[in-house]
């Protein structure tokens, strides 16, 4: 039985990281945001490269769940990166049959760093609001959620690994913790407008911290998303 995960994140995260590093593993094929023409399609949102990403996939949503993300995959294991934004209007039964992850990040850093491509950057482009959404199913259901914060991983990435891997029923693979610099072949379209400093890196490298402001007429929009932040961080993978 295939096992698919699907990493909900927001944007400017290290979600392009996680998907290289399940791209390491020999029992995973990994596919990079399978719904992002579909979310394109239905909201309408003016994104670099728009154009391409329409033409590049099918931006029919329930048409990519069921051929994509509940399609035949010749790896007992499929990782989706995605963008919690992305699910609208969409049926989220197939969130059933799939293991659910949560991938968040401070939203002062995504809010800065977004706003750098999309400047009319609003709460709803953080993936904040279904990521609650998606926490309260999961909830519902009387599972336990995987919520991982993108600092406590970068701070220890392999204790981490481990950590979401057994909740994942996976073994842990030390392959997870490095990959070559570069492109790579999964990466969609878009790589050329936001992966840039990821092709740089060769796995989660911590950094410095940018301890760069979001522009003022952002502010409120930090601090609404931040109270979704917080709200998740209670359930987050500790090591």
């Amino acid at each position: 039985m295939t096992l698919r995960i699907n990493c909900w994140s927001g944007p400017r995260n290290i979600s392009t990281s996680f998907m290289y590093a399940f791209g390491q593993r020999s029992d995973t094929t990994v596919v990079d945001e399978p719904i992002y023409a579909h979310y394109l399609r239905v909201t309408g949102r003016e994104h670099p490269g728009r154009l391409e990403v329409l033409a590049s996939q099918d931006h029919n949503g329930e048409a990519v769940v069921r051929d994509v993300i509940l399609g035949e995959h010749s790896t007992a294991v499929v990782f989706f990166k995605q963008m919690a934004q992305h699910v609208v209007e969409l049926d989220r039964d197939f969130l059933a049959v799939c293991r659910n992850m949560l991938l968040v990040r401070d939203p002062e850093r995504v809010v800065t760093s977004f706003a750098k491509n999309v400047p009319d950057v609003k709460v709803a482009d953080t993936g904040l609001p279904i990521q609650i959404e998606l926490l309260k199913a999961v909830l519902d259901t009387g599972e336990k959620p995987i919520v991982v914060d993108a600092a406590a991983l970068l701070a220890s990435p392999e204790a981490m690994l481990r950590v979401l891997c057994r909740e994942l029923d996976l073994a842990f693979d030390p392959a997870m913790l490095s990959w070559p610099a570069g492109p790579k072949p999964e990466d969609g379209v878009w790589a050329k407008h936001w992966y840039a400093s990821t092709h740089k890196a060769t796995g989660f490298e911590p950094g410095r911290p940018s301890t760069e402001a979001p522009p003022s007429y952002l502010r409120p929009v930090v601090e609404e998303a931040r109270i979704l932040y917080d709200q998740l961080l209670e359930y987050a993978l500790t090591v």
